[in-house]
């Protein structure tokens, strides 16, 4: 995708010898001496976008001012919000938001078809990659055979789902599927698929390097960043759109440049430092901006540390956290076995386009701070946020004081549970069990006793740190020097070992660590991302049953990003992010209430063993990693990543053009977007006599709106599978049914933890219907759209927060929501919204709905959307209260671009981009 037919494209084309071949590419040096601007200054991260823009230029979509835009970006102090159109190198999914993206494309097939056109229009234009990844759960741990029990349950589970994936990788060109068992998608990406610079040929048939750049259907597509490949996670809906040629609209962002000195000091780890940036830039305020880092402290941070930092970049709120191209970049593209040739063109490249990092590199950035790395400390993060940064020395303090005011207890009440916390049940008195605080479980036949702050899961898993190998080599050899110490987990704990890529168990195996992991519990459960993603599997009957009796506010650690509520498990309240390391001390110790800085994690076989004594130091590390971590052992691992083991070379699909929809699928449904679609768009109107469905807090994440975890027989969701003779213990999860919206609308807002304020102290996805009796947010808006009455949403700030997860806007718009009002909006999530033609508003002078006394029986108004709505206009709303009372306020329409009306106005994107190709 290198057409350029606008500007005179010999000034700024030219040609670049590497690595044993002449290709061509866009120069942005040349750009400058054609009279385009002056681009020298430009953060190399917005250097990739001008590149884009340069490449694209066809006087049209891309115009000469949209590339002078970025001259005037540096002449504005780092800003300029114009739209842009951004055509990204490639997309990349995973399978939970991969499904439904495929079951999309299938469905366009046949709406292309219903509307007179050809179903092969319906073809990605741009390669896509999609992982299985997200599928894995741990039923089994603790033991030899978890992997393979695990793996063999989850083939059990998805067989219909993967049926359908490997349709899609034959009936879909430029579609690959990478099969279950090998990896989390980003780590696939990092250590495999991405190319830092990328080549493909053009309309006449020469070979041209451009940044490699993507979209992903995940938040942690970002994690790719830390190899200077510009990317970062959409909803499915707006990545079908980008993989079926459709631009991404955007506005050139802000940069805010992060400067990092100085170096991490001993005893400190990769995820100390992020859980700091992520405090830091949240405080700061990056949504919708790029953040680029720079400063000498990269000069001491590997690849692997900096790929930590650019994964968590949802967590900080930011678009992307970017690194440039240096001797580090190229480094780690050796080590990773690719190709000699590909890396000496990086390097080639990024000196002669202005984006290698070097002593001399100093941008313009929108604005700046710095860290100096020798300050980070050990620290944590929780117990529902990832910015909620703990240093390790204040942890069960806090804890403490969380649970004090969770409990609206004294301080004398905490204390007393110290007191009956004894290990071994022994002395715990019976009749305490199951009063606020305590109780006790039998596992494997021995009494213990369990209290608020129990950890009852630890979990090395995710992406963002399991690509590190300093921080797993880390943990396993705290792992040996507690086995050498006679420690091991706490019974009451599930451990797991959940690694992003077969090569970190290559490097464990050869380092003779794995071993020591097995012995203190942390058993291989598979390659995925498992507890980060809700997949934690069930506990032990008796420590839920524990933790039900006695409401324990029980305990998760793990080495993730995400720790919102209601996500990891339902039987766990308080979620806490940390290194690989403490995860395994924290599970050593068993217990958030423990300093693990001056209190024992256990006693060993010589007495009590501290967290000093089993801590490594950073040249025990260094050197295990240095021996290990080798080219032959990632070249070995992905010399045959699309082929799969027997399980999915067994895997046996039916060729055809068109998806045969199973009636009787409960995983895989038709969906309803494009069935009895008209030729022309539609136009966007005014909203009259909506009803509230929903009135909510700050921070709804995407977890909130639609979970991916497990869920009960009596949800909606249940229900609908029970009546289909599904039995409970098949249910699986909300993420692995989302290629069947009559699963995921049933789920959407219903988080076991999602608070709807028109209700008084009641968790869950309940509100008032029609007749203003309590039920389930589902059947309510059943009921609202069977009258025909339109629905809204009232949300706090950072509405959407957390996951690209496009059912989030899906599920809303099947529930008849027509607009969400809110304070603020993630950016992921309000575009997802606008995807699915339901508009965002936000509040404007410093109104909420606490200020205008929502309660949620009010009847909204919104006018000023007929006729000739503009980007960001403001608008007026008329709320009429219960009381007749009415007021008339304005709100600002969040539909941001011109090409976002025509969105909107079709009904939505894939609306818009099936009725263009079928049009043509």
């Amino acid at each position: 995708m290198t057409v350029t037919v606008g500007h005179d494209s010999s000034k700024t084309r030219k040609t670049l010898t590497a690595g044993g071949q002449s290709v061509s590419y866009y120069s942005i040096p040349a750009a400058e001496a054609a009279g385009l601007g002056e681009f020298s200054k430009l953060p190399a991260a917005l250097k990739v976008v001008l590149e884009n823009m340069l490449r694209f230029e066809d006087g049209k979509t891309v115009s000469v001012d949209d590339i002078k835009a970025f001259s005037d970006w540096g002449k504005l102090a780092g800003k300029n919000p114009r739209e842009i159109a951004y055509r990204p190198a490639r997309v990349l999914m995973q399978d939970f938001t991969g499904v439904p993206a495929v079951v999309d494309l299938a469905a366009m097939r046949d709406g292309i078809k219903g509307l007179g056109g050809d179903a092969q229009r319906i073809n990605p234009l741009a390669p896509v990659d999609l992982v299985i990844d997200h599928s894995v759960m741990i039923d089994e741990y603790g033991t030899p055979r978890a992997f393979q029990a695990n793996v063999d349950r989850e083939y059990e589970r998805n067989m219909e789902r993967y049926v359908f994936l490997k349709w899609g990788q034959n009936a879909f060109n430029n579609f690959r599927v990478v099969p279950p068992g090998t990896g989390i998608c980003h780590q696939v990406n990092l250590e495999y698929l991405a190319q830092t610079v990328w080549t493909d040929t053009d309309q006449d048939g020469n070979m041209v390097a451009y940044p490699d750049t993507l979209v992903g259907t995940d938040s942690h597509t970002t994690m790719v960043n830390g190899l200077a490949v510009l990317g970062w996670g959409v909803g499915g809906i707006e990545a079908e759109a980008a993989m079926l040629g459709q631009p991404v609209s955007m506005l050139i962002p802000e940069v805010v440049g992060f400067k990092l000195t100085g170096e991490m000091v001993e005893g400190t780890t990769a995820t100390d430092l992020v859980l700091k940036v992520v405090q830091m830039l949240r405080k700061h305020g990056v949504v919708n901006k790029f953040v680029e880092f720079y400063g000498d402290g990269l000069d001491r941070l590997p690849l692997a540390d900096r790929a930590t930092i650019a994964n968590m970049a949802p967590e900080y709120g930011a678009t992307c956290g970017f690194f440039p191209i240096d001797g580090e970049t190229i480094r780690y593209l050796r080590n990773t076995g690719r190709d000699e040739g590909r890396i000496a063109l990086v390097e080639a490249y990024a000196k002669a386009n202005g984006m290698w990092r070097d002593d001399a590199y100093n941008p313009i950035y929108t604005s700046t701070l710095h860290l100096d790395m020798g300050s980070i400390v050990p620290a944590i993060s929780g117990p529902k946020r990832p910015q909620d940064y703990l240093p390790l020395t204040e942890a069960a303090q806090t804890f403490g004081e969380y649970i004090r005011c969770e409990r609206k207890l004294p301080v004398a009440s905490a204390a007393q549970t110290v007191e009956w916390s004894a290990e071994g049940g022994a002395d715990f008195p019976a009749e305490m069990s199951g009063h606020c605080g305590f109780s006790f479980a039998k596992v494997a036949g021995k009494n213990y006793s369990l209290r608020d702050g129990s950890v009852v899961i630890a979990s090395i898993t995710s992406c963002t740190n399991t690509s590190n190998p300093y921080v797993m080599i880390g943990a396993g050899l705290v792992a040996r020097k507690a086995r050498a110490l006679g420690l091991k987990s706490k019974p009451w704990v599930k451990t797991s070992l959940a690694p992003g890529s077969q090569v970190v168990s290559e490097y464990l195996n050869a380092a003779g660590l794995q071993e020591d992991l097995d012995a203190v519990g942390f058993n291989l459960v598979g390659y995925g991302c498992t507890t980060c993603i809700g997949n934690s599997g069930p506990l032990d009957p008796a420590i839920s049953a524990a933790i039900a009796e006695g409401d324990l506010v029980a305990t998760a650690v793990l080495s993730g990003n995400r720790n919102f509520e209601g996500r990891i498990s339902p039987d766990v309240r308080a979620n806490y992010l940390a290194s690989p390391p403490l995860v395994v001390a924290y599970a050593l110790a068993g217990d958030m209430n423990i300093d693990l800085t001056t209190e024992p994690l256990g006693i060993g076989t010589n007495g009590p063993v501290y967290l000093k004594d089993v801590w490594p130091t950073n040249k025990e590390i260094s050197d295990l990693v240095e021996a290990t971590v080798t080219r032959a052992a990632f070249q070995k691992k992905y010399a045959d990543v699309f082929k799969g083991d027997e399980k999915w070379q067994a895997v046996k699909v039916t060729d055809s053009e068109t998806y045969d929809w199973p009636a009787s699928s409960t995983y895989i449904q038709n969906p309803p977007y494009f069935r009895g679609m008209a030729k022309t768009p539609g136009v966007i109107s005014n909203i009259h006599n909506a009803r509230v469905l929903a009135l909510l807090g700050d921070m709804i994440t995407t977890d909130h709106i639609s979970p991916a975890g497990s869920f009960k027989a009596g949800t909606p969701a249940g229900k609908y599978l029970t009546e289909r003779q599904v039995p409970v213990s098949e249910f699986n999860s909300y993420g692995a049914r989302r290629g069947n919206h009559e699963v995921m609308m049933r789920g959407t807002f219903a988080n076991i933890r999602i608070k709807n304020e028109m209700l008084d102290g009641v968790e869950g996805g309940y509100t008032k219907g029609p007749d203003g009796v309590q039920t389930s947010i589902f059947d309510a808006s059943m009921a609202y759209q069977a009258e025909g009455t339109p629905l809204v949403i009232f949300g706090g700030i950072e509405y959407g927060a957390g996951s690209s997860r496009d059912w989030a806007a899906k599920g809303t718009a099947l529930l008849g929501v027509k607009a969400v009002i809110a304070e603020s909006f993630e950016r992921i999530h309000r575009s997802n919204l606008v995807g699915m033609g339901v508009i965002p508003f936000e509040f404007t002078e410093g109104m909420t709905r606490k200020t205008l006394g929502l309660k949620g029986d009010e009847v909204v108004s919104i006018d000023g959307l007929a006729g000739d709505l503009k980007p960001l206009s403001t608008v007026p709303c008329t709320i009429t209260y219960a009381d007749g009372t009415v007021k008339i306020i304005a709100i600002k329409c969040r539909i941001d671009t011109e090409i976002e009306i025509e969105y909107v106005e079709h009904g939505g994107v894939l609306h818009y981009v099936l009725r263009d190709l079928a049009s043509r």
